[in-house]
């Protein structure tokens, strides 16, 4: 349990987002499904890697680029390369939650706590899915780093979310599935909680979570 808690601050992509149906976007503009995981994995290399110079660009246009490098010159697909990217991007229009996410949200509120979502995305991108779920209206506020100039981990979208709801950091909790994202927002000053759905092992060159769970409900519980 972890005192004190006002404010859960939720990770989007993967942490509440089902990206596996992504996969057949790629399927359909030709490439192989195993592509996604490493362009995905690109993507947030290269915003970090942006945010570390103090740079900045929005998820979109690394996501583009990432993929228009991926199709290259070797690309013999049926789309043209603009129509495969826009045709890969629109899938995450189309995503859905994972199946603890509504139950989990409405215990969390029910816990009186305020939810909160912070994601590199644009946050409309995820709008839809939420509103699909039953659970747009149990988030007070949907921000994204564009509006706090750099990408997590960086510490200055989670001090925005913190503004953003007039709180201090040390009230918040992070919720991500990503090692990387529960560490950023410790060094930030929240507190941090790994979700675990893959049965992985938290990396050991990280400071341990302040919290483990493998889905909402479970974390909802440990939270108390």
């Amino acid at each position: 349990m972890i005192p004190g808690t006002e404010v859960v601050v939720l990770d989007v992509n993967e942490t509440l987002s089902d990206m596996a149906p992504m996969r057949s976007r790629f399927a359909d503009v030709g490439l192989p499904t195993s592509e996604m995981d490493a362009w995905f994995a690109g993507v947030l290399r290269d915003g970090f890697a942006l945010a570390a110079c103090g740079d900045t660009r929005t998820f979109r246009d690394v996501a583009a680029g990432n993929l228009r490098l991926i199709l290259g010159e070797g690309y013999v697909g049926d789309r043209g390369g603009d129509d495969a990217v826009a045709h890969v991007l629109g899938g995450f229009a189309e995503l859905d939650v994972h199946p603890d996410v509504p139950a989990g949200l409405r215990a969390l509120a029910a816990s009186g706590r305020r939810l909160v979502t912070l994601t590199n995305g644009a946050s409309a991108m995820s709008e839809p899915m939420f509103d699909r779920a039953g659970v747009l209206d149990l988030l007070e506020h949907r921000l994204s780093v564009e509006d706090a100039g750099r990408w997590k981990p960086a510490a200055e979208p989670y001090r925005y979310a913190a503004d953003v709801c007039g709180v201090a950091v040390s009230s918040m909790v992070l919720v991500a599935v990503h090692p990387w994202d529960v560490h950023g927002a410790q060094r930030a000053g929240l507190r941090g909680a790994w979700l675990n759905r893959g049965d992985g092992t938290y990396p050991d060159y990280l400071p341990p979570p302040d919290l483990q769970a493998s889905d909402l409900v479970a974390l909802a519980a440990l939270l108390g």
